[in-house]
């Protein structure tokens, strides 16, 4: 999140709330960012000299701070924009998990994989309804998110179809 938040504040100086709404609409995916989420990455950036407080302005509450990225900042998310992301850090997903356990302790599969079904499809429309009149950078997101719910249904649409050649005598089919 922290380099995101660099290429974030590229775009221009922000206060913690703006910065947090920017994430939100691009990369919320529909789970939004908590404050103190926001703020702890600020402050990890401004102590790795990344970003740092441009201005202070105070009101009624906390000071409001306006945050900028540094030189260094710049060239950490370069770097970063260069890198690529190693294929075996891709992770499996909770549901993956919840359908070994099910097939390991005997109990019926099949319903996790239907009711995983169910979820992934249903959030699919919502993310395709979403997508439309939003900016390129919400449609890339939300693009991404339906691929990976298409690819998550192709594994359960796999699993389904392994599942179904087991003899219940512990061969397959």
């Amino acid at each position: 999140m922290a380099h995101t938040f660099l290429g974030l504040l590229e775009e221009g100086p922000q206060h913690g709330y703006s910065l947090k709404r920017r994430y939100d609409e691009t990369f919320g995916g529909g789970r939004p960012l908590r404050y103190g989420q926001t703020y702890a990455t600020l402050a990890r950036l401004e102590k790795s000299a990344w970003a740092e407080i441009a201005t202070v302005e105070a009101g009624d509450g906390p000071d409001k701070k306006t945050y900028v990225i540094t030189a260094d900042g710049v060239g950490e998310l370069e770097s970063w924009l260069a890198d690529t992301e190693p294929a075996e850090k891709l992770s499996m997903g909770e549901f993956h998990s919840r359908a070994i356990v099910a097939l390991v302790t005997g109990r019926p599969v099949e319903q996790v994989l239907d009711a995983q079904r169910s979820v992934h499809i249903a959030r699919m429309r919502e993310l395709r309804a979403e997508a439309d009149g939003a900016t390129i950078e919400r449609r890339l997101t939300v693009d991404f998110l339906i691929g990976r719910l298409r690819s998550d249904l192709e594994w359960i649409e796999l699993a389904g179809q392994r599942i179904a050649r087991i003899d219940p005598q512990g061969g397959t089919r």
